[in-house]
């Protein structure tokens, strides 16, 4: 016989069933919705604290103008307009000068709000702010296609951006962690390729013949070989323009019939889930992650002169490469230096002319 608490029973979960099968999608959606709400609020208070990192690391520079937060808020704005690519010919070029002229511009702000700052200071606050701009740019993204897809009642759109979240939250963590590192002035591990040439100069008390574009030439024998080797200037945050620089290099010793045997370029590159961080690998191209300006030049330079190129790369992941540089990045920078005496012993004879390219963010890598 069914009592009257069974029957109770089985009225509330036929109720409650009716009602999951009616509402099922809304009752999603608005899990989806908390749990979007909840990382955009994390988004935010990262985009406030990077505010008042910046902020803090002006005034203590000596900057005291009342408007600071304003001018600061402004400058996370910042923007460039891609240029023409229906029309290719010329667009690296044109890339070129847009990067240049932003480059020149946030130069010229962080001057006029701190005018007695010294070169290194103002390279690695320009990092910071780059690393601001694009934490604001990622939060205000997704705050969009949170409400776009509120005000459109679009179950697809809010589903896409929640299955997106992770990925976002990490980009995110990565970016401010970057303005941590850059306010310290802490070398990351976007840096190997400069600390790889740097601990070269060292070794082999290579000469700096000269500093170009924020970037420096150094002349060593290995070898019984002319080596040159090349880094962005640090210790400030600076990638310099190796690209041009190699250009110009290979294309003056090609004046004077003097041919360059090979380019290897050294750089860090994303690992795929399951790597291991500071893995070594070698390979050949232009080992540059530019827009493309830098690497069409080298490109075109070893093309004209039929000069190989190798690449070594050492992997990491995307917090790893604007994060503070580990252990196991910094450990591999020696063995890519052993890699490329091997190189040069084996892939070319005395005499022969070497460039050699370390790649990346030198903050904190001096020469």
């Amino acid at each position: 016989m069914i009592s009257s608490w069974d029957s109770l029973w089985y009225l509330i979960s036929t109720i409650l069933f009716i009602i999951f099968i009616l509402f099922n999608q809304r009752i999603q959606v608005f899990l989806w919705l908390q749990e979007i709400n909840q990382v955009l609020r994390r988004l935010e208070n990262m985009v406030k604290k990077s505010k008042d990192i910046l902020i803090s690391q002006l005034k203590s520079y000596g900057i005291s103008s009342p408007n600071l937060s304003h001018k600061i808020s402004e400058l996370l704005e910042f923007f460039v307009i891609s240029p023409v690519e229906r029309d290719p010919f010329g667009v690296l070029r044109r890339l070129e000068h847009l990067l240049d002229t932003e480059r020149q511009r946030l130069h010229e702000i962080i001057r006029g709000l701190v005018p007695r700052i010294d070169g290194i200071r103002v390279r690695n606050i320009e990092n910071m702010i780059e690393a601001a701009i694009a934490l604001n740019s990622l939060y205000k993204l997704t705050r969009h296609y949170a409400l776009l897809g509120k005000k459109t009642k679009s179950v697809f759109m809010i589903m896409q951006l929640e299955m997106m979240l992770p990925q976002i939250t990490r980009f995110a963590e990565a970016y401010y962690n970057a303005i941590v590192s850059f306010k310290d002035g802490l070398p990351i591990g976007d840096g190997v390729g400069a600390l790889v040439v740097g601990k070269l100069i060292r070794r082999n008390k290579a000469i700096i013949r000269s500093v170009k574009d924020n970037t420096v030439i150094a002349e060593a024998n290995i070898f019984n070989r002319k080596v040159f080797l090349i880094k962005a200037l640090g210790p400030g945050g600076e990638v310099g323009k190796p690209g041009k620089v190699i250009e110009e290099l290979v294309d003056n010793h090609a004046r004077h019939d003097q041919h360059v045997a090979r380019i290897i370029m050294i750089d860090a590159a994303q690992k795929l889930e399951g790597e291991k961080s500071g893995e070594i690998v070698e390979g050949v191209g232009a080992a540059i992650g530019d827009q493309g300006p830098e690497k069409i030049r080298i490109e075109e330079v070893a093309t004209r002169y039929g000069i190989p190129i190798d690449a070594i790369i050492v992997k990491e992941s995307f917090e790893e490469a604007i994060s503070p540089m580990t252990k196991e990045i910094a450990d591999a920078a020696n063995n890519v230096v052993n890699r490329i005496y091997d190189i040069i012993k084996t892939r070319t004879k005395e005499g022969d002319i070497v460039i050699v390219a370390g790649i990346g963010n030198t903050i904190g890598i001096a020469q």
